[in-house]
């Protein structure tokens, strides 16, 4: 019975162990869970303890991230790109803005979703009547991705149309014209004025809007243009990418005709294709 006394005895004067923390989980275990971590959770966590900062580099964590044809997109974009960034950096790279086609497309990752996004500007569509300044002019913004846009005074026949061929990956797309009623400017302090005097026609008949894609997709829509001084993405349509490894060739245009009567005072600023289940982000600019 002492002998059994003193083992207790013994037992309790041992130092007591150290509890396991985050710290003593291997990389690679850690790794497996970031790869379930959008990437600004993967950010975060990475100031935790080494183990973490060292799984949030690893290249199957930030390759799960990456769109499955990142490299085709990377072609299609970059003139040159660095063939010496691990994937956390290319990923990193892929969420800027990054200009192509001489400045007049843009294409970035979201950088939550790891899904591709394009905008196209005015400048590279296809404006009937643009170069003549009776009826378009080009004016700066800093309310633009692309610093400028394509303002209409007044024209007859009102036609925009364009084209983009990109290996987007696989996914349902939606198509949108960013447009603007009137004219605005900053004035003192900053404040934000809209100019509305050539704002006109639009209310008489709606604008047609239409997409088709190269394997046959086609959408039509139409709607009348409102809200002066505020942007609005107007949804032309839906598109869905199922084969990633063929580039998919879209057209689109928006058009009134009716010669009954004049219509101005647009600014046309670009057209952005997002994934559809980022429709409900598009507020004015």
């Amino acid at each position: 019975m002492g002998s059994g006394f003193s083992f207790l005895l013994s037992h309790k004067s041992s130092p007591p162990a150290s509890n396991p923390s985050l710290g003593d989980l291997p990389e690679s275990c850690v790794g497996l869970l970031l790869q379930y971590m959008d990437p600004p959770e993967i950010c975060k966590l990475a100031l935790l303890n080494r183990a973490f900062r060292g799984a949030s580099s690893a290249d199957f964590v930030w390759e799960s991230k990456l769109p499955s044809n990142y490299d085709s997109l990377i072609e299609r974009a970059f003139d040159k790109f660095p063939n010496d960034l691990c994937k956390r950096d290319i990923y990193a790279r892929l969420c800027r803005l990054n200009s192509f086609d001489g400045d007049n497309k843009k294409v970035w990752l979201d950088k939550r979703t790891g899904r591709a996004c394009l905008s196209i500007a005015s400048n590279g569509l296809a404006i009937t009547g643009k170069d003549d300044r009776r009826y378009w002019s080009r004016i700066p913004t800093e309310e633009s991705r692309f610093s400028s846009v394509a303002y209409l005074q007044q024209i007859w026949w009102f036609e925009v149309d364009g084209e983009v061929e990109f290996p987007f990956p696989p996914g349902t797309y939606s198509l949108f014209f960013r447009l603007q009623l009137g004219r605005t400017s900053k004035k003192m302090f900053g404040r934000r004025v809209c100019n509305s005097e050539h704002v006109h026609g639009w209310d008489k008949k709606p604008v047609r809007f239409q997409l088709s894609t190269s394997d046959g997709q086609q959408a039509i829509s139409q709607c009348y243009l409102k809200e002066p001084g505020k942007w609005m993405h107007y949804h032309v349509g839906d598109f869905v990418v199922e084969d990633s490894n063929m580039p998919t060739k879209i057209k689109f245009s928006m058009m009134q005709i009716d010669c009954t009567h004049t219509k101005g005072g647009l600014c046309v600023d670009s057209v952005v294709i997002y994934p559809s289940e980022f429709r409900e982000r598009l507020t004015h600019f």
